[in-house]
């Protein structure tokens, strides 16, 4: 099965990346921004953003609208500051794109100007990956 990460992290915190590492390390699959497109097709995507503004980022956007390759699955992995996820919105525009966007997902709190300082924690960065793990079993 062929698996990749992408994310797209905008504060310089690195909150989306912290997650990205840590899924890369325990997946085995290098973790890359969303300004790297696919060079082939995967079985498996792990998206990885944030919520800004009430949105996603236009970088996570114009991914989806040419991610380089074909795409089996995409699980959206999110944080953000107020712990509301991503996933509505990247699978109304996964749908609009015909892309397979998975109904599972996950999400966890983000550090943001002071805010949630601490977050992602040790135990949300593990359940990112027990989440991916999750996914993978019934790929």
């Amino acid at each position: 099965m062929k698996i990749a990460i992408r994310y797209y992290t905008q504060t310089k915190l690195g909150n989306t990346k912290k997650i990205a590492d840590r899924l890369s390390d325990a997946l085995e699959v290098p973790a890359l921004p969303v300004s790297e497109k696919l060079n082939e097709d995967v079985d498996v995507l792990f998206l990885l953003d944030a919520m800004y503004a009430n949105d996603v980022n236009k970088a996570i956007k114009e991914f989806l609208k040419e991610p380089g390759a074909k795409i089996g699955t995409i699980y959206n992995i999110c944080s953000s500051c107020s712990g509301r996820s991503t996933a509505k919105k990247i699978r109304k525009l996964g749908s609009k794109l015909g892309l397979n966007i998975s109904e599972k997902d996950y999400a966890c709190h983000g550090q943001w100007l002071g805010l949630m300082k601490g977050h992602p924690t040790e135990e949300e960065l593990q359940g990112a990956v027990d989440f991916a793990k999750k996914a993978l079993e019934q790929e």
